[in-house]
């Protein structure tokens, strides 16, 4: 299970996507650079060092097959690390992806969801709600209440509906290295790359309301010819706006996906 960022940490999966964990073996882990996975080193993580940390992490716990779930960055990254998969012979190979929520595909698509999720955040509703927060007086009554009140409104954007990102877990992203990995993409176009990938199952799951482009997540689905869908009441955190109806197309992905591996040829 990849989580999304880059320079996040895993912890804000949970609890919903423990919802794998009842059928599936799970693996979770603080990608490079966050979580619990941050060094003191100043020097430059890239997308190159991610996709190495992906190999390193199927090969000592022996992964195997090799079923990756990436949500939002994590998704991005699954790409990446198929791509690369295609033309080295020492990575692992996965066996299917599911995607959810994918990071903006190329540059076009990133500068759209900036501009999006800047417009949102900047919205009337949105900012009366920090003026209220501001006037509370609660930053100096519970300060750890006003952290949390702070974090929910600093992603109420990816959400169809803002009043409930009180439930997603709270996260940190490490700003350092996330411009790392962004800057070392350059100029990037995964769509473009994606036509020469692997052929393997695929699905592609992404919200109607999310400020990332649905053509972008289309477009993906499309090159790797993934089963699409739409989630019409979701935003970019399906697993908090739209559970159950997540993990059940998950998980029929998943079972089918295996069945088609077992299958006689």
């Amino acid at each position: 299970m990849l989580h999304g960022g880059p320079g996040a940490h895993h912890d804000y999966l949970l609890p919903q996507y423990l919802a794998l964990a009842e059928r599936h073996r799970v693996v979770f882990y603080d990608q490079r650079g966050g979580g619990r996975s941050r060094s003191d080193s100043q020097d430059d993580i890239t997308w190159r060092d991610q996709v190495d940390d992906v190999a390193r992490v199927v090969e000592e716990l022996r992964i195997e097959p090799l079923r990756i779930v990436g949500y939002s960055w994590g998704a991005l990254l699954s790409l990446l690390y198929l791509i690369e998969s295609t033309s080295r012979p020492e990575l692992p190979k996965p066996t299917s992806l599911a995607l959810v929520s994918p990071a903006p595909l190329n540059r076009k698509f990133r500068g759209e969801f900036e501009a999006e999720f800047a417009r949102r955040q900047s919205s009337e509703a949105i900012g009366r709600l920090r003026e209220e927060l501001a006037a509370s007086g609660l930053r100096e009554r519970d300060q750890a209440a006003y952290r949390q009140r702070a974090f929910e409104l600093s992603v109420a954007g990816y959400f169809a509906d803002p009043s409930i990102s009180h439930l997603l877990t709270p996260f940190r992203v490490m700003g350092r290295v996330q411009e790392s990995i962004w800057r070392s993409l350059g100029d990037f176009d995964v769509i473009k790359q994606l036509e020469n990938a692997r052929a393997i199952p695929a699905l592609v799951v992404h919200g109607w309301y999310d400020p990332i482009p649905v053509e972008s997540a289309y477009l993906c689905a499309r090159a790797l010819r993934a089963r699409f869908v739409v989630l019409e009441a979701s935003g970019h955190v399906a697993h908090v706006e739209q559970p159950r109806t997540l993990f059940n197309v998950i998980e029929q992905f998943l079972g089918e996906a295996e069945a088609s591996i077992k299958a006689p040829e």
